[in-house]
């Protein structure tokens, strides 16, 4: 069966670093083959130079010009990427925030995502608390990070945990400081058989 696995959650909580950990577990668990398809490597380039030629700032993720234009074409390109991936056999790990699409519970729609009924669908929403996600995001010194921290207040509104019917179905992981024991029960729930 083929696996589209997504790392989901908000700026700073490690969700790259997350899927490279588990990527190459995830091949062994289950020996499929996986790619790994994250936004801001697929994307990070193009959007430095739309949002150049826009606004003349090319490290601007965050600001309305940005949410209202460029962010859709991304995901949807995002998720058009594994979809085909997913057609040629390849299973998918999909990095990128999504907190969108999680609280509108579009990635668990397969229609939507177009995908058929013989891939395992896994959404492992990535959480560490906001002041571990502030002093990841300030240590990393990503220009792209520049709006996030100037504008945090209005950046930390955007900020959810899911719950209630919104965490129905999502593999729940905090990233604080995880134990191998951590790390080691998330790839079983990932790989375990699932009505989903």
């Amino acid at each position: 069966m083929t696996h589209l696995v997504f790392f989901c959650g908000h700026a700073g909580t490690g969700k790259t670093t997350l899927a490279k950990r588990l990527i190459g577990p995830l091949m062994r668990a289950t020996s499929e083959a996986f790619c790994l398809l994250d936004k801001d490597t697929l994307y990070g380039n193009y959007s430095a130079a739309a949002m150049r030629a826009l606004t003349g700032d090319p490290n601007d993720r965050d600001s309305p010009l940005y949410l209202q234009h460029l962010r859709e074409p991304e995901y949807r390109g995002l998720l058009d990427t594994a979809r085909e991936n997913l057609e040629l056999g390849i299973s998918a790990v999909v990095v990128g925030p999504l907190s969108r699409e999680i609280r509108d519970r579009r990635l668990f729609d397969r229609k939507w995502l177009g995908i058929n009924d013989d891939i395992a669908i896994r959404i492992v929403w990535v959480s560490t608390s906001e002041e571990t996600a502030h002093a990841r995001i300030v240590a990393r010194r990503n220009p792209n990070d520049a709006y996030k921290l100037a504008h945090w207040d209005e950046y930390r509104q955007r900020r959810f945990v899911p719950s209630g019917a919104a965490r129905e179905g999502l593999l729940m992981f905090d990233n604080t400081a995880p134990t191998t024991t951590d790390f080691d029960a998330l790839l079983r729930a990932i790989v375990a058989e699932s009505p989903t």
